[in-house]
């Protein structure tokens, strides 16, 4: 889907890591919601409340679940799952263009 209609963006950024990490969060009608970013290079943890589903958009990442110790690289349209109540870290080499959704 490259596009979102019928929603609500919240129009403050959310901004982590000095700034090298940023996202808008969009609101759907039911609810639910997603954030749509952009990662620039550098190593970085997320600690997750619900389960997310982090879509890779443009750009590629490696990424780690906290659970293991292996590396997994995507690229533009793919995904990976991350378990609620966890944490995951993200590999960025140049940049990254994402959606995560939040699942509930």
């Amino acid at each position: 889907m490259s596009e979102f209609n019928n929603v609500t963006v919240v129009r403050e950024a959310n901004v982590y890591f000095d700034g090298k990490v940023t996202s808008r969060t969009v609101v759907f009608g039911d609810g639910s919601k997603k954030t749509l970013g952009v990662m620039l290079a550098g190593e970085f943890t997320f600690n997750t409340g619900a389960p997310e589903v982090m879509e890779l958009l443009a750009g590629k990442m490696a990424y780690k679940l906290n659970e293991g110790d292996d590396w997994s690289e995507v690229g533009p349209g793919e995904s990976f799952e991350v378990p609620g109540d966890s944490s995951f870290t993200v590999k960025v080499d140049e940049f990254a263009d994402y959606c995560c959704s939040f699942v509930e």
